[in-house]
């Protein structure tokens, strides 16, 4: 296979790039020419001290990296592909103690602690609160919109769900939410400089979840409640999570559970105002696929990384042990191989083995229900009280080298 006419310097986590599209176009070339792709970096342009990473943009060779921990480690760097200069590598060994970048066994310890939080009794006892929610976040937003009945999407509804979700969840009072909001996005936008958010900045936000969460779980255990704090750390000792390791848990939960269902409902919104066939599908029909083709569609998550624990070969490749090693997500999702016209948006789209919940593994998506769950509920809503809604501009995208993202999208009700 030979290298595909990119342009010299070009990068597929440059924060530029993603700020202004997914580069599909570029993936398409890769799955077919170099499906495993070697991009040089400067050293220390991501936070890694080396001269660059493995770029994996074929579904099958994803899915290959996502199940084999022993062989591809989230532990070794973490499994962000990039951070950006003035992280110091002390700065990146504290992220080890958050769940997705622990390898097994570890990583089975604290999987099958937190799990209990995500069964799906535990999803269904959420419902019936969640569609609640969903409507009144919809209502409020329409009465908000003022004479023109026009307003941002993400702030007002997009951003509400999963975030009153992860409250629901883990007991954190609702009051609280729209601070674990703005520690969430001070974490993920350190990229973005509409946000002037810098790394120390960030790492702040970080300990300020930790300190938050320690201080909930604390509370918890001495006076435990009906929520899933009290489950993960009122027994601390016996087969439960410590305070501290609560806290970074909660981390996970702001961030991946937040972040990416937030921007999951950004763009299927943006994608039904695109493509008003399927819009008018939806509120008709309300297939029970909607929520995994928008999830495919989005890919809230570009890519993540894994490092190699030895000399290997993968696509045709030789891997040297060390090596980073990225999961282009974006790329897999719309692999013809895997997805008939992957170009195409379309909510009935069954079977739909798509990789944005990950690529199998000790890593599948821990919320993949709860996520689900919440699509479907917005949508719902959105379809009931707004059925009418358009596009009143483009959307504004989020500047970061892993996340797909949008900041804003205006829309109107009619």
């Amino acid at each position: 296979m030979h290298c595909p006419a990119l342009p010299d310097g070009f990068d597929f986590t440059d924060p530029d790039l993603l700020q202004a599209r997914v580069p599909h176009p570029e993936f398409a070339q890769m799955r077919q020419t170099a499906p495993v792709w070697w991009c040089a970096q400067p050293p220390g342009i991501s936070g890694f001290d080396d001269a660059g990473y493995w770029a994996v943009t074929r579904h099958a060779d994803v899915k290959y990296v996502s199940t084999h921990p022993e062989l591809f480690s989230s532990n070794t760097n973490t499994a962000v592909i990039r951070f950006n200069e003035s992280i110091s590598r002390d700065q990146i060994e504290v992220q080890k103690l958050i769940m997705l970048n622990m390898d097994p066994p570890e990583h089975t310890r604290v999987r099958q602690i937190v799990q209990r939080g995500f069964t799906p009794r535990a999803i269904r006892s959420l419902e019936d609160a969640l569609r609640h929610r969903a409507r009144s976040i919809v209502e409020t937003a329409l009465a908000g919109a003022g004479e023109d009945r026009t307003f941002d999407f993400v702030t007002n509804i997009a951003v509400e769900l999963p975030l009153q979700a992860i409250a629901e969840l883990i007991g954190v009072p609702q009051e609280d939410r729209t601070k674990i909001f703005d520690w969430s996005n001070k974490m993920a936008a350190y990229d973005d400089p509409e946000y002037a958010i810098t790394e120390e900045v960030g790492t702040e936000a970080a300990m300020e979840i930790v300190s938050y969460a320690m201080n909930l779980a604390a509370a918890r255990k001495e006076c435990p409640a009906k929520d899933i704090v009290s489950q993960l750390v009122a027994a601390e000792g016996e087969g439960n999570l410590g305070s501290d390791e609560f806290g970074f848990f909660v981390i996970l939960l702001a961030v991946a559970g937040n972040e990416t269902t937030r921007n999951a409902i950004s763009h299927g919104m943006h994608a039904f105002l695109t493509h008003p066939e399927q819009w008018e599908l939806y509120k008709r029909e309300r297939p029970d696929t909607t929520a995994e083709e928008i999830v495919r569609w989005a890919t809230p998550v570009v890519s993540f990384q894994r490092t190699a624990t030895q000399d290997l070969e993968l696509g045709g490749q030789r891997i040297r042990k060390g090596d980073r090693v990225g999961l282009f997500y974006s790329s897999a999702n719309n692999d013809p191989e895997v997805f008939e016209a992957p170009e195409a948006f379309d909510v009935t789209r069954d079977p739909n083995p798509h990789l944005g919940f990950g690529g199998g593994g000790p890593h599948f998506c821990l919320g993949k229900s709860l996520a689900v769950l919440e699509i479907n509920l917005i949508f719902n809503a959105v379809a009931d009280a707004l059925p009418d809604l358009e596009l009143a501009g483009d959307p504004r995208r989020l500047r970061s080298a892993w996340l797909n993202g949008i900041k804003e999208l205006q829309v109107t009700h009619r």
